[in-house]
Formats: C-alpha cells, sequence, structure tokens
C-alpha cells in the first residue's frame, strides 16, 4: 500500500481515524472478495484489505499504541515506516514522510497544530464512566459516548454517525478535524445483527460477518461527513480481532492469530461536488 508523505497531509487535509473494533482479518477479506461490503471494498486500495499485525490484543491496549504513533504493523519483514510518530531518538520507522510531533500522542500533535480533535466512542473503553473509561477520550478535545453508541445497541453505529455528523456541522470550515470513532458493533454481543440468530445461540463467525455487512450499510454517511469541508485521509482498521473456537479459543486477549492478525486500509476522501447556484427562471429576472 502505497505510504503518502503525512507532512503534505497535516495542515491541508481532514483526518479520519475508524478502528472496527474486534473486526477478524478473515472475515473482512472473506466478505471484500464476495462482494458483501461494497461501500467499504470500492476504497480500499486495489479493492483489498491489508494484512497487518495488531499493537496489542485488546482495545485499550491496541489504541494506546494507535494514539502514541504504532498503527497495526505490515505482516511482512520490517522494518515499515510509520504514518504517525512521536520525535523520539534512535527510531528505525520514522520516515522522511512521517509526521513528527513532539507530544505523547498523535491525537495532542494534531491539536497542537491547530486540528480539532474529536473522539465518537464505542466500547466501554471509552465510556468515560470511572477514571479506566476516561483515558482514552480524555486525550481529545471533545468526547462523544453514549449508551446508544455501545455494544448492547443494534443501531449504535447509525447513532455514532448521527453524532458525527452534528460535530461536523458546527465545526467551522476554516477549522482542520482528526475526527476518531470506535465502532461497537462487530464485538460481542452481535448475534442480533443475523436475522434468525438468537441471543440462547450467541455470537458466531456469521453474526460477526452480518455485524460488518451492518457496518457497510452504513458507512458511506460516515465518509460523506468526514470529507464534506474538505478533502479527508481516512484509516480505517481492526484495533484486534477475536476467536470464535479457533484452536479452542474464545475472545480476545490471548496470543493466536485470529486476535492478532487485522485488517488494514487507508485512503483519501474527496469531497462531493457540490450543486451549483440554481439559475434564475424567466419569472425572476
Amino acid at each position: 500500500m502505497p505510504e503518502p508523505d503525512m507532512n503534505d497531509v497535516v495542515g491541508r487535509h481532514d483526518i479520519l481515524l475508524v478502528t472496527l473494533d474486534t473486526l477478524r482479518y478473515d472475515v473482512a477479506v472473506e466478505l471484500a472478495e464476495a462482494g458483501r461490503i461494497p461501500h467499504l471494498a470500492r476504497h480500499l486500495p486495489g479493492g483489498r484489505w491489508e494484512k497487518r499485525h495488531a499493537p496489542g490484543s485488546f482495545t485499550y491496549a491496541s489504541h494506546q499504541a494507535i494514539f502514541a504513533g504504532f498503527l497495526p504493523t505490515p505482516a511482512a519483514p520490517g522494518p515499515h515506516p510509520r504514518l504517525f510518530a512521536a520525535s523520539f531518538a534512535g527510531s528505525e520507522t520514522t520516515a522522511r514522510g512521517t509526521y513528527v510531533y513532539d507530544t505523547p500522542d498523535v491525537v495532542s500533535g494534531l491539536a497542537r497544530h491547530g486540528y480539532h480533535t474529536v473522539c465518537v466512542g464505542g466500547v466501554g473503553f471509552f465510556n468515560r464512566q470511572g477514571p479506566l473509561g476516561s483515558v482514552l477520550p480524555g486525550l481529545f478535545q471533545e468526547a462523544h459516548w453514549e449508551p446508544e453508541f455501545g455494544v448492547t445497541s443494534p443501531h449504535s453505529f447509525e447513532n455514532q454517525i448521527d453524532r458525527v455528523e452534528e460535530v461536523v456541522r458546527r465545526l467551522p470550515d476554516e477549522r482542520r478535524l482528526f475526527l476518531f470513532v470506535n465502532v461497537s458493533a462487530l464485538h460481542q454481543p452481535n448475534w442480533f445483527h443475523l436475522p434468525g440468530a438468537t441471543r440462547e445461540a450467541g455470537d458466531s463467525r456469521a453474526t460477526h460477518a452480518a455485524a460488518l455487512e451492518y457496518v457497510d450499510r452504513h458507512i458511506g454517511r460516515l465518509f460523506a461527513a468526514a470529507s464534506s469541508r474538505r478533502r479527508c485521509f481516512a484509516i480505517v482498521c481492526s484495533d484486534h480481532g477475536t476467536a470464535y473456537g479457533d484452536d479452542g479459543y474464545t475472545g480476545h486477549r490471548l496470543g493466536h492469530e485470529s486476535v492478532w492478525t487485522v485488517p488494514y486500509a487507508h485512503f483519501f476522501l474527496d469531497p462531493a461536488p457540490r450543486d451549483p447556484a440554481p439559475r434564475p427562471t424567466e419569472a425572476a429576472r
């Protein structure tokens, strides 16, 4: 996947970071190849997800690393230049195209560069209902979470996008935006996204796939909102996968390929052309 020069991106474009929390790489690839996630696939370079390794095995650890500049790493021998990096002597993954900041994390680095930083949380580590759930959203100038954004809501992603659209509408056009959205729909419980599935039967790889299809049906709205003001650089990835009985494992926060292997993509979103001003009618002339 071609690496952009982030020093050309930062300051010119808005930036969108989407973590599809808990999304498995194999499920993401399977659905893209089968044409089941057309709205995502049309933006993937070459129509394909890139195979990468997660920086952590569960949400909190992985997001701490991501916000420190350690996005999922390409699943091939490195070193691999990073898009973002804190100023750190001896870093072997800081390259000429890396955006380097003098703060502990990319969120505050972009804020110092003039960006308005916004978090729309999903899973419990973003719920701000206690000290632990306040750490990650506390990095942002503006953070949002509601129970309707969380894992138990069948309409969580739609509700998150409603909030994103509100945020974007009230932000001054001249202000650059760094928008982070943690999508909770893939995380368990997800059985309710598959017609005919039951709570008693629980979650499965099939319900996980159905949750990704649900996200795909609505993600065009998110992309449209993020790029409504100017060109937007988007990163879409999973923070970690999850096991559904693989080799006897279930869940995550464990060292299994289904957990550490994740899908990744970055790409530019261009604003939709604006309708030209209507021509005056004969009566109005």
